[in-house]
């Protein structure tokens, strides 16, 4: 006998962009405790909430499964989550996701932001988002970002091609971003793990996002990693510079959290 099972998702991968996010994701949803959704970036939250029904981002979740494989541990159905990482960033999003999944347990990863920007940068290159420099896009970020978070908020049916595209800087400020969520959720209902652990002993971060979501071990295939890319190092004045900008940004972090992820 099969049921159909239509669910909302368990947990949330928020971010950060160009952090690992997609590694993550398909190594947890290779636990056999854990649905995939038919999307892996699903942007419901930010880019479609004034658009799409709860039932469609629900449709995401909805497959037929054997109630004989649900039911053989207890548990009455397996766990779902999807990973956009524009979720973390996006000024709306934590009260959105407040208002349709309060009990949703969320998983952010951080890289170092110096690295992230960089990382950023050569995605929206390749993707023929950016035509500036290195430096001389993250020149031009604030005058393009300006006004660009009170618009978001004002308005849910507004889209902001800069805010997502072009946030190289402002999206390493993570803990703004982390102070704008945790005034919706509990600090039980967030973990927040670190991007060189995870490239460094992937197995132990995963177990770590397991016990989070309260998932028994299981076997991983790590051998693989997923959207990684390489390209040129970053100049070193460059790096000095950025370094310089996010140390003040990175101290309070560390406070916030209470961990020091030693960007130095």
């Amino acid at each position: 006998m099969e049921q159909q099972i239509g669910t909302l998702p368990d947990f949330l991968i928020i971010g950060a962009q160009k952090s690992g996010t997609s590694s993550l994701y398909h190594w947890l949803t290779q636990h056999p405790r854990v649905r995939q959704a038919t999307k892996k970036e699903i942007h419901y939250f930010d880019a479609r909430y004034a658009f799409r029904s709860v039932d469609w981002y629900r449709s995401f979740f909805s497959e037929t499964q054997p109630v004989s494989a649900l039911a053989a541990d207890g548990r009455s159905h397996l766990l779902a989550g999807e990973a956009t990482p524009y979720y973390m960033f996006h000024p709306c999003v934590p009260r959105r996701v407040a208002q349709v999944l309060p009990g949703v347990k969320l998983l952010a990863i951080l890289r170092n932001p110096v690295d992230r920007a960089y990382s950023h940068y050569h995605m929206a290159v390749r993707a023929r988002r950016e035509q500036l420099s290195f430096e001389d896009a993250i020149e031009a970020e604030a005058e393009r970002l300006e006004g660009e978070v009170e618009r978001l908020l004002a308005d849910d049916r507004y889209r902001s091609p800069v805010h997502c595209f072009h946030s190289y800087l402002a999206r390493g400020v993570y803990v703004d971003q982390l102070v704008r969520w945790a005034e919706f959720f509990a600090p039980e209902q967030m973990l927040i793990l670190k991007a060189a652990d995870l490239r460094a002993d992937p197995a132990a971060t995963v177990r770590k996002a397991l016990d989070f979501l309260e998932l028994p071990p299981s076997e991983f295939d790590f051998a693989e990693s997923y959207n990684t890319r390489q390209y040129p190092p970053l100049n070193p004045a460059t790096r000095n510079r950025l370094v310089e900008y996010f140390e003040p940004h990175n101290r309070r972090l560390y406070d916030f959290l209470g961990v020091d992820f030693g960007w130095r």
